[in-house]
């Protein structure tokens, strides 16, 4: 299949895991490979509230049973969504756009941000991840694109350690944008991953983004808070991650776990900064905002209400990062545990003393995890951050499993597959 793959796919796609999954069905939890062996998973937001929900897969399938179109006709759908969405937000937000990608809503942002401005500058963080379009791939810098990055974007160390953390991180955005001035290019926006998912996990202390966020309107950027990661109640705390820190978007970006594996994304945008952009550019999406997206969404969020899964986020999130920090204190190769609500990042580093980053060895601990059944992944500048991102229907007893198996490949074994409940 692997050369199967790349004969017909061609050499730009990438595999997880040194023994790649063959993957052919999920419930909740759980992943199954073509075996039939269960995989406990705890990496994809994608499937946020869980995988194959039977209310989402309802809602798709009862929509594309009697239409199917685009948003140049109307339809109850994408208003209905909208309004969902925007009194979940800030008041000053007052539109959605509908997309079918987080790069394509960031990309969209970026164009919008350049309308309202007259300005081009983009600062993001050293490690940031921000999607594929030809846009949005050139501020994120994790893609690591040769040629290394375009004129107009800056980039500032995401503010993981040391003291007064959203003070630093203020006066590096502050600090980017001026450069950007010296260079002749004008600002347009400071777009940041709420949880900072790229960087290697950043919970940070309440109000570490309003600084930065400041610093990007003093000279005339908007900001931009990206939630296709940290958003839909991820971080435990509403639905959205930036509300932990205090602050207002002027544009907020959204994705992944929006359809439950169905492609939907979008942007909330303030009504004055999308005034120029309205009577200047006629956007035309074919599929964003179709009718069965907009369902799909619909019922996610049906779900994350009815199940109580922002609630949950908060207390097995909780439970996973007391257990993790247990793990932790026994074992020098870990480091920082940090996180908010079912998003954790855990530091791989040299047990000599020096915590330097250890790439390595987090990819054997992500591997050895892969054998026991579980599954997560890595993050942070150095890679050497775990990333674990379950569904948001994760459970102290998943937790619990998760932590065994990191436990066991610490101690250089696998523990042979689980069986779900």
């Amino acid at each position: 299949m692997q050369a199967r793959r790349a004969a017909l796919l061609g050499p730009a796609y990438r595999l997880f895991y040194d023994r790649p999954l063959h993957l052919v069905r999920g419930d909740g939890v759980w992943l199954f490979d073509a075996q039939g062996a269960a995989y406990l998973d705890g990496y994809n937001n994608v499937a946020s509230v869980g995988h194959c929900h039977p209310h989402v897969v309802s809602a798709i399938a009862a929509q594309a049973g009697r239409l199917a179109t685009h948003t140049r006709y109307l339809h109850d759908g994408p208003l209905d969504l909208a309004a969902r969405l925007l009194d979940s937000l800030p008041e000053p937000l007052g539109h959605m756009m509908f997309t079918c990608t987080g790069s394509e809503a960031n990309d969209l942002a970026f164009r919008i941000a350049q309308s309202a401005t007259g300005g081009r500058g983009v600062v993001v963080t050293q490690t940031a991840y921000h999607g594929v379009t030809e846009a949005a791939a050139a501020f994120s810098p994790a893609l690591r694109l040769p040629g290394g990055l375009p004129a107009h974007v800056r980039v500032v160390p995401a503010p993981l350690d040391g003291p007064d953390p959203a003070g630093r991180f203020a006066a590096d955005v502050a600090a980017a944008f001026a450069d950007l001035g010296r260079a002749g290019v004008g600002p347009a926006m400071f777009l940041c991953d709420s949880i900072f998912a790229s960087d290697g996990v950043v919970d940070g202390p309440p109000g570490l983004l309003r600084g930065a966020a400041e610093a990007a309107r003093a000279v005339g950027a908007l900001y931009v808070a990206d939630e296709v990661q940290a958003g839909f109640g991820r971080t435990g705390e509403g639905m959205w991650g930036f509300t932990r820190h205090g602050v207002q978007p002027d544009i907020v970006t959204m994705g992944k776990p929006m359809g439950n594996g169905y492609p939907v994304a979008g942007l909330a945008v303030r009504p004055e900064h999308i005034a120029r952009f309205g009577r200047d550019v006629r956007y035309f999406n074919t599929f964003g905002g179709n009718p069965v997206a907009m369902a799909a969404a619909g019922a996610v969020l049906d779900v994350i209400a009815r199940e109580e899964l922002i609630a949950n986020a908060a207390a097995t999130g909780a439970h996973l990062r007391a257990r993790l920090r247990d793990v932790q204190a026994g074992h020098p190769v870990l480091g920082a545990v940090r996180g908010a609500g079912l998003f954790a990042g855990v530091d791989v580093v040299t047990p000599d003393g020096s915590a330097r980053p250890d790439p390595q060895n987090a990819a054997a601990i992500v591997n050895a995890m892969r054998a026991s059944g579980v599954l997560i992944s890595t993050s942070g500048l150095d890679g050497n951050v775990l990333k674990i991102r379950p569904p948001l229907v994760f459970r102290p007893e998943h937790a619990d499993r998760l932590v065994a198996a990191l436990e066991q490949a610490l101690h250089g074994g696998t523990r042979g597959h689980g069986t779900p409940e």
